[in-house]
């Protein structure tokens, strides 16, 4: 059968931050005006890879199906998480991330996971994926970010196929880095490989019905 798209949303009360945060992914879009989410990314203190997809690093990360709670657990971590499910729910294909987002840096990036909650809490992670907002209109198209600018990514799709069981929770978390597997973003809008100076960035994700952040998910109908 035929995979349908079906977006999740983000919501939040403007305190999404960690696992105690208020931040929930829903089936219904924004209505209104929501506040954003905000958190501080500290390039000297990146957020830790656990597990996840990897092709390429060399044994630089170990690849797998991690429980991502400790990573959640902190306050530059964004978390958002469904309902159980009421019905099974089958995933297969290309999962689109679209975020609005705004910095006080001239560059950062945005890293985003989806998540499966098992009833018992476990938070598997099923993939992830990051965009670097300068490349936000292409990687021959560099464009610095303007302070408080308000801008769309849609980082590279996550390919998955899964089934998520009946009373489990669907989780995305957002945040800035996801390191060793991805190289940190310093924050300066320079070239990041030779540079040594770091700026710490005021990132947000923006939620309102203006400006809706949210994933694509292929649905396959049983």
């Amino acid at each position: 059968k035929a995979a349908q798209p079906v977006r999740l949303y983000l919501h939040s009360n403007g305190h999404a931050n960690s696992l105690e945060g208020d931040g929930v992914l829903s089936f219904e879009a924004p209505r209104g005006t929501e506040p954003a989410d905000r958190y501080r990314y500290d390039p000297a203190n990146p957020v830790q890879t656990i597990g996840g997809g990897d092709c390429c690093n060399g044994g630089l990360v170990v690849p797998g199906a991690f429980d991502q709670r400790p990573v959640e657990i902190r306050n530059d971590v964004l978390v958002y998480t469904s309902a159980p499910l009421e019905q099974p729910l089958e995933v297969t294909g290309f999962v689109q991330p679209l975020l609005h987002v705004s910095s006080s840096a001239k560059d950062t990036d945005f890293a985003v996971k989806l998540v499966d909650v098992a009833p018992d809490g476990t938070a598997w992670i099923i993939g992830d994926t990051i965009l670097r907002a300068r490349y936000r209109d292409g990687y021959l198209k560099p464009e610095p970010m303007q302070p408080g600018q308000v801008v769309a990514l849609r980082p590279t799709p996550i390919t998955t196929s899964i089934q998520f069981g009946k009373g489990h929770r669907i989780r995305v978390e957002i945040t800035s880095s996801n390191f060793p597997k991805f190289a940190r973003n310093l924050n300066t809008g320079g070239p990041n490989e030779t540079e040594s100076t770091m700026v710490v960035a005021d990132n947000a994700v923006h939620h309102s019905a203006e400006a809706p952040s949210y994933i694509e998910v292929p649905v396959v109908k049983h």
